[in-house]
């Protein structure tokens, strides 16, 4: 994980997301940084956690997030959680 990433979530006094720390991609930026997390690494994250106890871990895993991560708020320091898409550059 990202050292400067980490230190400069802690310095701004960001919430993270327990068990997604390698979902972790960035920090907003504004008055109120919060930090930044990739939903399609998220899903692998929770559908690795439930392959052994699901026929469809995928969609196990997608409802646990919609409900339990995405449904949840926990101040104004809560994360965001995008879907991310690569762009390329000239």
């Amino acid at each position: 994980m990202d050292e400067e990433l980490l230190e400069s979530l802690a310095e701004k006094e960001c919430l993270l997301a327990d068990g997604f720390e390698n979902a972790l991609i960035g920090i907003s930026g504004g008055s109120n940084p919060v930090a930044i997390y990739d939903i399609d690494k998220c899903l692998k994250i929770l559908e690795d956690q439930f392959k052994n106890d699901s026929d469809d871990p995928y969609a196990e895993a997608v409802e646990y997030f919609e409900f339990n991560v995405i449904g949840s708020y926990v101040g104004e320091k809560t994360p965001i959680f995008i879907y991310y898409y690569p762009c390329e550059t000239n």
